[in-house]
């Protein structure tokens, strides 16, 4: 491919970041990227690796120059961050976000936007549960989806521009509504994270189960729990404050739902438990066949195994 921006800074130097400058680079998406973070072990670390061509000690010289910004940072301090460097963005720029909140963020950042600049937020649904500097790699958003969410009045152009990038760097793209991108993200991720919190959290106080016990004894189910609940706090306490209402709304479903199947267990209703399992495992099968998980047994945990 060609290159699409000529110089692209990331401001934040975590996997999200790490991950697309390795993107990038792999396709010559870029002619260079620049980037920051506010820790300097973060920066040392990247220039020490290699992560992106220049290390910069602020957000503000990162952006000199930089056709695309992206904003990689905990959704809590992207609007800080918009605003220290709102003042020093070229024209025609594009800046851009990974926060997986988006109504919130566009309050935030969308105000520090200077005319002539481009604000397109954006949300790759990718990840895994490392962070910094050193977790990123180039495929994590190979067949992933990249949900675009411009705003009202954005160039047409700008948005297509942004939307090759991600397409360049692996992903599926798709355009939608700020408030419908936090519901879906509530239900599909959002909710799912705060479930797995609590059970691992009611795993540490079951002080009849050893913790011992926990971490010998751990099915597949609880183990899955444990790797969702290792992701960065920070970002989760970000999003839960950012998205409250969508996620309220989720949680409120599942406190319903939960209680009908705690009354069918109660009851003996296991025409209803086959029930709901059946309708539920139907889900499943729907995200294997669109190719965003695999059916390898296991969870294909072997054969990432084999390929270590």
């Amino acid at each position: 491919m060609s290159v699409i921006y000529n110089r692209v800074a990331l401001i934040g130097l975590g996997l999200i970041a790490g991950s697309m400058a390795l993107a990038m680079r792999r396709a010559g998406l870029a002619g260079e990227i620049v980037g920051t973070a506010r820790s300097a072990d973060t920066r040392k670390v990247a220039a020490e690796i290699g992560l992106v061509d220049r290390v910069t000690d602020t957000a503000v010289e990162a952006v000199k120059g930089a056709d695309l910004v992206v904003l990689a940072v905990p959704v809590g301090a992207m609007g800080d961050v918009a605003a220290e460097i709102g003042p020093h963005l070229a024209p025609g720029a594009t800046v851009t976000d990974v926060g997986s909140v988006k109504r919130a963020v566009i309050d935030a950042v969308a105000p520090h936007i200077p005319e002539g600049v481009h604000f397109i937020p954006a949300h790759p649904l990718a990840g895994t549960e490392h962070s910094g500097p050193r977790s990123g790699f180039a495929e994590l958003f190979d067949n992933r989806w990249c949900l675009v969410v411009p705003v009202e009045g954005t160039d047409t152009a700008a948005t297509e521009r942004l939307e090759a990038l991600w397409q360049g760097m692996g992903a599926n793209v798709d355009v939608m509504d700020a408030d419908h991108h936090d519901l879906v993200l509530a239900v599909t991720s959002h909710v799912p994270h705060l479930i797995a919190y609590t059970m691992v959290g009611v795993a540490d106080d079951l002080r009849r189960v050893t913790d011992s016990e926990v971490i010998k004894y751990s099915a597949a189910g609880f183990r899955d729990f444990t790797r969702i609940a290792a992701s960065d706090p920070t970002m989760w306490r970000d999003v839960f404050l950012n998205n409250k209402e969508a996620t309220l709304e989720i949680l409120g479903r599942f406190t319903e739902e939960l209680f009908a199947l705690q009354r069918a267990i109660r009851t003996g209703e296991g025409d209803h438990l086959f029930d709901y399992f059946t309708r539920t495992r139907a889900i499943r099968r729907g995200i294997i066949q669109a190719g965003q998980d695999t059916d390898a047994p296991d969870f294909g945990r072997g054969v990432k195994k084999k390929e270590a």
